[in-house]
């Protein structure tokens, strides 16, 4: 059976069905779930289209409103799983104004395509994977069992089997052990490259990275490689020579150039806390104002679309997807920058979190947090159960205290689960009597209820 082509699992996915796979992660949030769906559709809408037309069609930016805790980053994250895309998530805040101290904006670029390039790579060495290791054998046999080659005899009355013939019957019999695992404990010895120490760092406005040029590779060409001859056992030896013969059976030149494309027509990149770079008084006033104002018309270019020079070449970011979030809950969308209003034009608002979507959140999903904590235990032999009550009690607490405390969203069942299970988690590879507890509403309410009604105790614990 053909393996599919990226493009071939993003066709797969429709709007609906992309929304019902984020369904089995993230609890609520329909309206935010439905419009990166269409995002992501239009990207494999935009490739069927004709090549003039193609590359008139923009990504339509999204920027997802809401409190901290609510699905946003993990709405993006399970996206780019989804398509089967470079992903990128950093915070707006790490960006400072070109000419400040701190990361320039095109360097989100050239993370998203490093991460490309990585991604690509593993997908050819995994279609090589076979080929790699039958070649990583031979060089454990040519090891364990040198082939023998031995010079024409001179004299005709010579006679007996050839030495090549012998080595070769040898080898056959050793490479089957090999296969079996039979010599998997035996030591060998491999010479193998000693890393490089990385170069200093070129501090300036213009890195060396930004020119294209890698003094690392230049220097490494001219100068010999070490090598060290270090003992592995053949286990050991058969995943370092796999590596070793899958690299040497890549086009490294041909996976660039792919995961560059990949960069540029399916990349994503999601540009966190993007509030706080948005000026709470209009940007009418000096201080931190302008230098916020200042990151946003330095990420400006790259979200309308320039050239970006990477190490691997020139990446444009024309056809990128971004995806911002914030809380917004101090500035507004409407404190961003005209122009960078302009380039996310589809906001959702993402909905506070109720008591019923925290009971979701604790059981429904394929990593609900109690059937974390069901696992961590059955690791030290501990049957943990809750009953539905107490869920239904964990969920009340986490409402009430984001209510009263301050609104965290999902994260307060983390706090809370740890608060509760605190001892257990403590106590259990110890060997207590009883390897079974039912969790009780009762016992919810015994061990969190005098922290809750303590509201400077909750603050700090939960």
């Amino acid at each position: 059976m053909a393996k599919r082509t990226n493009k071939e699992k993003i066709k797969e996915l429709t709007p609906r069905e992309i929304v019902r796979e984020l369904d089995q992660y993230i609890i609520g949030q329909q309206n935010a779930k439905k419009s990166v769906a269409i995002a992501l559709r239009n990207r494999w809408r935009r490739l069927q289209v004709p090549e003039l037309l193609r590359e008139e069609i923009m990504p339509n930016n999204i920027i997802l409103i809401g409190p901290t805790g609510v699905g946003k980053t993990e709405i993006a994250r399970r996206l780019a799983k989804l398509a089967h895309a470079p992903f990128l998530k950093i915070e707006a805040t790490k960006f400072t104004e070109v000419g400040y101290v701190g990361r320039d904006v095109e360097s989100m670029i050239r993370d998203l395509t490093e991460i490309a390039v990585t991604m690509v790579k593993s997908e050819k060495t995994a279609e090589v994977q076979a080929k790699a290791q039958e070649m990583a054998e031979e060089r454990i046999l040519d090891i364990l069992l040198p082939p023998v080659h031995r010079q024409r005899a001179t004299d005709p009355l010579e006679s007996g089997p050839p030495l090549e013939e012998e080595n070769e019957k040898t080898r056959a019999r050793f490479r089957e052990k090999l296969k079996s695992g039979e010599l998997d404990a035996r030591t060998i010895e491999l010479d193998l490259p000693v890393p490089q120490i990385p170069l200093m760092q070129v501090m300036g406005p213009v890195s060396m990275e930004e020119m294209g040029i890698n003094i690392q590779e230049m220097l490494g060409n001219i100068l010999p490689k070490k090598e060290k001859r270090r003992k592995f056992t053949v286990a050991e030896a058969r995943t370092i020579l796999t590596q070793e013969e899958a690299q040497k059976l890549i086009d490294i030149e041909k996976a660039t150039r792919e995961a560059i494309q990949r960069v540029e027509n399916s990349g994503i990149v999601f540009l966190d806390e993007i509030d706080k770079i948005a000026s709470s008084r209009g940007g009418t006033s000096g201080g931190p104002d302008v230098s916020r104002e200042g990151v946003q018309r330095d990420l400006l270019p790259i979200v309308e679309g320039s050239n970006v020079t990477t190490k691997y070449g020139m990446v444009r970011t024309d056809h990128i997807l971004f995806i911002a979030s914030g809380a917004f809950h101090i500035a507004k969308p409407s404190d961003l920058i005209p122009e960078m209003q302009g380039r996310f034009p589809i906001r959702v608002e993402l909905k506070s979190l109720t008591e019923e979507d925290f009971v979701k959140i604790l059981t429904l999903p394929q990593n609900a947090l109690l059937k974390q904590y069901i696992a961590l235990l059955e690791t030290e032999g501990f049957k943990l159960e809750f009953d539905q009550a107490a869920v239904r009690e964990i969920a009340r607490i986490a409402f009430e205290v984001n209510e009263q405390v301050e609104n965290i969203g999902a994260r307060r069942l983390h706090t809370i689960l740890t608060t509760l299970l605190e001892e257990l988690l403590f106590d259990a590879p110890d060997g207590i009597t009883s390897k079974t507890l039912q969790v009780t509403k009762a016992m919810v309410q015994e061990k969190l209820s005098t922290i809750v009604k303590n509201r400077d105790l909750s603050r700090y614990i939960l």
